[in-house]
């Protein structure tokens, strides 16, 4: 099993660095960063863009993956976007992979004066695809309810190819057609619940719910990695170095190939000890790529 690690853009660089470059020296296999204006409790404090954190953490780091977790059409549009993309996919030599979910309402929407569409799905789908072409073919057009593309350029094109891996966030049934068609690998979020019991038999009947939705387009669930992101349980999976081995036990036993985590905090949200995670590097990391 794989192993990801999300840090927070909510830190100065002189601060922040440090943090990416202990995550490829602790031997996590991917690096993440929320791509938000803001995030919930968060708000109000310091918080930085994704596209310039992940230019920095690319320059800092030499072989662990980069990626956001996740970006949304809520404040972006593909052509722009898609540009950002392939200079990450360049300056990262090739190890970015793009997280992309279809956002939800918040901050992202009411900073800018916009109203939620009334079909985010629809969007979410017109988002995707149209990265899609823009990031695998040299010249797009593309006409869309939300998105209206001319002969957008798209060289040099990425470093990965035909294009730079997605992996997308779904957990129904019509993102999850969204992961299946395009996704390189699908990660979920599980049930919103405070009963970690029932929170893991939501995880279950979602992951199962997506290989049905594979096996109808007759595409291999082999083909596609499954991640998942361990924190939005309720229980924080770096509580304990004893919690995080059930936990990844438990996501392993369901078939999942990478198992996500935060960056501890001093306090809130993803609140923890940085010295558990010391200990789940050394300890507990090392067992599972061996498993």
């Amino acid at each position: 099993m794989r192993t990801g690690i999300v840090i927070l853009p909510e830190h100065r660089w002189w601060m922040a660095e440090h943090k990416w470059k202990a995550a490829e020296e602790y031997g996590f296999h991917h690096a993440w960063t929320y791509d938000h204006m803001g995030w919930r409790s968060l708000v109000d404090g310091p918080w930085f863009g994704a596209v310039p954190t992940l230019a920095a953490a690319a320059a800092a780091t030499s072989r662990i993956r980069l990626g956001t977790y996740v970006a949304s059409p809520n404040f972006r549009h593909p052509v722009p976007f898609a540009r950002d993309l392939l200079a990450l996919d360049d300056q990262s030599d090739g190890r970015f992979t793009l997280g992309v979910g279809a956002g939800g309402s918040g901050y992202d929407t009411q900073v800018m004066g916009n109203e939620p569409p009334r079909s985010r799905q629809r969007r979410f789908e017109e988002f995707v695809g149209a990265l899609d072409l823009l990031l695998s073919q040299d010249r797009t057009s593309f006409s869309g309810d939300y998105y209206e593309i001319h002969d957008a350029r798209g060289h040099p094109g990425c470093v990965q190819r035909p294009r730079l891996p997605f992996v997308v966030a779904a957990n129904g049934p019509k993102a999850m057609g969204v992961a299946a068609k395009y996704g390189t690998g699908w990660v979920t979020t599980g049930p919103e619940t405070e009963d970690e019991g029932a929170w893991w038999r939501g995880v279950a009947g979602i992951t199962e719910r997506f290989r049905e939705v594979l096996a109808g387009i007759d595409r291999a669930k082999e083909s596609v990695d499954f991640h998942l992101n361990a924190d939005s349980c309720p229980v924080y999976s770096l509580s304990s170095v004893e919690h995080f081995r059930d936990v990844a036990g438990r996501a392993r036993e369901l078939g999942f190939t990478d198992l996500t985590v935060h960056w501890p905090r001093s306090e809130g949200v993803y609140a923890g000890s940085e010295a558990v995670l010391e200990r789940v590097a050394s300890d507990v990391l090392p067992e599972l790529v061996g498993g």
